[in-house]
C-alpha cells in the first residue's frame, strides 16, 4: 500500500502527540505537586517527558524526507536561502520568548528587560540549529552517508565530552563551552548553577534525531508493507539495546544529551511511529486520531501559544499574586495537589487546542 496522504496523518499524530504532552509538562499548576512521570530526570535516568524534545526534533527530520523530494532538481542556493532564513526566523522566536513580555516587575515597579543576562540558548533556539545543519546534510549527503555521520556525531561526541570533562553538572564539556563563549549571565540557572541544558556542544548529537527521523521518513514515504513494519520495530529495539548497553559507559541524560540518549529516544521514536502507521494506516478499520492531528497541523503556533500564554499568566498580578496562581489555587488546588495541578495543565492544553482547531476549521496551518 501507499502511504500518499495518511503518511502525513501519521506525521501529523506523532507530533500532536508531542505538543499534547510537552504542553502538559511545561504548565502544572504547581511544579511542587507533579507526577514524577511529568518531570525531568534530575541528571542520569531517563522519564516519559524526557522523550518529548527529542520527538519534536524527530518529527522535523521526518517531515524534511517529504521536502527533500522537491530539493533533488532544485540548486543550493535557493535551498540554502530558505532553510537558512528559517532557521534564524525560529531562532530569534525562541530567544525572543524568553524576553518577552519584555518588561518586569521591580520594587520600583515594572521595568524593562535587559539583554546583558538574557539567555541566548534555548529550546527552538536548538531546533533551529539542528534543522539547519540535518538540511544541509541531507542536501549533499545520501542517506547511507548520513547514517554513517551520525554515527561519528554520536562517537564524537562521547569523545568530546570524555575528553574534555565529566558526566557531573559542574565539570561537562557542555558547559564549559558555554561558559567560555556566552559568559555565565547568558546560561540557564534553573539547576543551581549556569548551565544550559541546550548547549551548543549537546547541539551535536540532537542534529542525530533529525537525521534518523528524516531516514524513517524516506523508508516509508513511498509505501509501507508488513515488511517494513516489521524492520522499523526491529530497528527501533535495536536501538534500545544499545543505549541500555552504553548506559553503562556513557550514561542516559537528556540535560547533556548524551549520546546513549540519543539511541534511546530514536528508538523509542521508531517504534511509536511504527504503532501508529499500523494503527492509522494497516489497521481495518483504521484508529481516528483526530484531537492530536489538529495539534501537529500546527505544532508551532501550538507550543508558542502556550508558553505565551503561561508566561503572561504569571506576569499580570492583581494584589501581588500572579493570575497563574490565583487561578489554580481557587479552582484546582481544591481538588487535590497533584490531580489538581495536572488539571490546570490540561486545562491549557485544551484552551490551546480549541484556538488551534479554529485554524483548522478554517485551513490556516502557520509555517515559518
Amino acid at each position: 500500500m501507499t502511504l500518499d496522504k495518511k503518511r502525513f496523518e501519521a506525521l501529523d499524530v506523532f507530533r500532536g502527540m508531542t505538543i499534547a504532552f510537552m504542553i502538559i509538562v511545561n504548565s502544572p499548576g504547581d511544579w511542587g505537586n507533579t507526577f514524577s512521570l511529568l518531570l525531568h530526570a534530575d541528571w542520569h535516568g531517563f522519564t516519559p517527558t524526557d522523550l518529548v524534545f527529542p520527538s519534536f526534533l524527530f518529527a522535523v527530520g521526518n517531515a524534511l524526507a517529504f521536502v527533500a523530494k522537491r530539493w533533488e532538481n532544485s540548486d543550493f542556493g535557493p535551498v540554502f536561502k530558505k532553510v537558512f532564513i528559517r532557521s534564524i526566523i525560529i531562532f530569534f522566536l525562541g530567544y525572543t520568548m524568553y524576553l518577552f513580555p519584555f518588561v518586569e516587575h521591580s520594587e520600583n515597579g515594572l521595568q524593562l528587560v535587559t539583554l546583558s543576562d538574557s539567555r541566548i540558548l534555548g529550546v527552538l533556539q536548538r531546533i533551529a540549529l539542528s534543522y539547519f545543519v540535518a538540511s544541509i546534510m541531507i542536501y549533499f549527503i545520501k542517506p547511507r552517508g548520513l547514517f554513517i555521520w551520525s554515527v561519528v556525531f554520536l562517537l564524537a561526541y562521547w569523545l568530546l565530552m570524555y575528553v574534555f570533562g565529566d558526566y557531573t553538572l559542574e565539570n561537562n564539556a557542555v558547559r564549559t563551552l558555554d561558559l567560555w563563549l556566552f559568559g555565565p549571565d547568558h546560561l540557564y540557572h534553573g539547576d543551581g548553577i549556569p548551565f544550559d541544558p541546550e548547549g551548543l556542544l549537546s547541539t551535536l548529537p540532537s542534529i542525530v534525531n533529525v537525521l534518523a527521523g528524516f531516514l524513517l521518513g524516506i523508508y516509508v514515504r513511498d509505501g509501507v508493507d508488513y515488511r517494513k513494519l516489521f524492520m522499523i520495530m526491529a530497528a527501533g529495539a535495536g536501538l534500545l539495546i544499545i543505549s541500555y548497553l552504553w548506559h553503562f559507559v556513557f550514561p542516559v541524560n537528556k540535560k547533556l544529551w548524551t549520546s546513549s540518549f540519543v539511541t534511546l529516544t530514536t528508538g523509542l521514536d521508531f517504534v511509536l511511529i511504527g504503532i501508529l502507521i499500523y494503527l492509522l494506516d494497516m489497521r481495518t478499520p483504521p484508529f481516528r486520531m483526530g484531537f492530536f492531528r489538529t495539534f501537529g497541523k500546527n505544532p508551532l503556533f501550538s507550543y508558542l501559544l502556550s508558553e505565551y500564554l503561561i508566561i503572561l499568566l504569571l506576569f499580570f498580578r492583581i494584589e501581588g499574586r500572579s493570575v497563574y496562581g490565583i487561578i489554580y489555587r481557587g479552582i484546582y488546588e481544591p481538588i487535590g495537589d497533584k490531580i489538581g495541578s495536572l488539571l490546570f495543565a490540561l486545562s491549557i492544553m485544551m484552551i490551546v487546542w480549541l484556538a488551534t482547531k479554529w485554524l483548522d476549521k478554517r485551513g490556516i496551518i502557520l509555517k515559518v
